[in-house]
């Protein structure tokens, strides 16, 4: 090209004011910002690691736990969740609510939990929003027992991992502390006990010593959370628990509560990612 030519297109270049450089890099990093939300994390969920020490001897024991999936329409992120868990090897599954949206897309769900296995079964309880679709109880505890899902409505089930005795004690919502007593009846302190909860703020006054372990969702682990800040919103229920490890009640009870792996409400996360949770004992 000419150096002339080159001269004049230069020329022609208006220089970038500091106006349009600013609005043009707020726009970028507001699309970098709802990207992350609206596409990425919703659909990256990372794995956690909970050990629990045992004085029982022999093999480990592991289990998975995962909450809320919200489902609203099976996609390929709900069969590389399926995969994911897979490649855990778990021993046993364990779910702690909300499977339904307002799409009710009871079928959906029952492909994503086809799509589950483990040697020792797959445990469920009910939330909130099984109550609110109006699929909850018997009518839902058939659907689940139809792909090889025992869901438990204040009901317990022994099973024996590795030369361990468990015991899977579902607590149904909305859970009262009469259905707390009486799923406790009984309990075998030489038993691995653990409690499935959907919500974490329950009765923890009444736990009785042989419960080892809880496990819950509900929170969604505040969805959107902003850094050092408190979540913006929790459901009922929730009481102080957002994410992660706690110990309750008199006995120092270990709680865990999962992020879950879907949204409701606003169908984002932001530094909260959907969670699988890999317990071992």
């Amino acid at each position: 090209m000419p150096e002339t030519m080159k001269r004049t297109l230069f020329k022609s270049r208006p220089p970038v004011s500091r106006r349009r450089f600013l609005i043009g890099g707020a726009a970028t990093c507001g699309a970098l910002f709802l990207g992350d939300t609206l596409w990425y994390e919703p659909r990256t969920p990372r794995i956690e690691r909970l050990v629990l020490p045992d004085e029982a001897t022999g093999l480990r024991v592991r289990l998975v736990h995962i909450s809320d999936l919200h489902l609203k329409r099976l996609s390929d992120y709900h069969v590389n969740v399926a995969e994911a868990i897979h490649g855990l090897r778990p021993d046993a599954i364990l779910l702690t609510g909300d499977y339904l949206e307002e799409e009710r897309n009871i079928k959906g769900v029952l492909a994503f939990l086809e799509m589950l296995e483990a040697p020792h079964g797959v445990f469920a309880v009910q939330g909130n929003w099984e109550y609110w679709s109006r699929l909850e109880g018997e009518n839902l505890q058939r659907h689940f027992a139809g792909v090889g899902v025992r869901l438990l409505i204040n009901q317990r089930q022994d099973v024996e991992i590795s030369g361990r005795q468990i015991s899977i004690l579902g607590l149904d919502y909305p859970s009262t502390a009469d259905q707390l007593r009486t799923l406790q009846s009984g309990l075998d302190r030489q038993r691995w006990n653990i409690i499935l909860s959907h919500v974490p703020a329950f009765a923890h006054e009444r736990l009785d010593p042989a419960v080892r372990l809880i496990l819950c969702g509900h929170t969604h682990g505040g969805q959107v959370r902003l850094p050092k800040l408190p979540p913006l919103y929790l459901p009922l229920y929730s009481g102080r628990f957002v994410a992660g490890r706690y110990t309750v009640g008199p006995h120092r009870t270990p709680l865990y509560v999962n992020r879950g792996l879907g949204t409701s409400v606003l169908p984002m996360r932001f530094l909260c990612r959907p969670e699988i949770t890999l317990i071992e004992l």
